[in-house]
């Protein structure tokens, strides 16, 4: 059994890296978009979901609320009888990309840094109901 909660912590850490990835790639992506004129960037889902994403990082570390994500994982890596975070190679590699040491501050003014940037894109280069082709 602490197997199978081994592999769902590794899941979940692999889940976490995607939500942080779709938060700081998308940002890169719209902020190369707006420049290229690419009209994907302006899509109204895409720019709404980037910005609830980093919307809710930085209600959470304002709060000073630890990531579900992370509970959620070390709640299942205690279940798996583990005191660390070894899991397989891109478990690993994943979570040591996700967690470092800082002081909290350090991490609510990088979430609130970036969540103004991405909001600072979202009024200066609003999303479009529907993005014109060839734009």
């Amino acid at each position: 059994m602490q197997f199978f909660y081994r592999l769902a912590a590794d899941v979940v850490v692999i889940v976490h890296l995607v939500y942080v990835a779709f938060v700081v790639i998308g940002l890169v992506a719209i902020l190369i978009g707006i420049v290229r004129r690419w009209a994907w960037v302006r899509g109204w889902t895409f720019r709404l979901l980037h910005l609830l994403a980093i919307g809710l990082v930085v209600v959470q570390a304002v709060l000073g609320v630890t990531c579900p994500l992370t509970v959620w994982e070390k709640q299942l890596r205690t279940l798996g009888g583990q005191a660390s975070y070894p899991g397989d190679f891109l478990a690993h590699w994943a979570h040591d990309m996700l967690f470092f040491d800082a002081q909290p501050w350090v991490f609510t003014l990088i979430y609130c840094l970036f969540g103004l940037l991405v909001l600072v894109t979202y009024l200066f280069a609003p999303p479009r109901k529907r993005a014109r082709i060839g734009t």
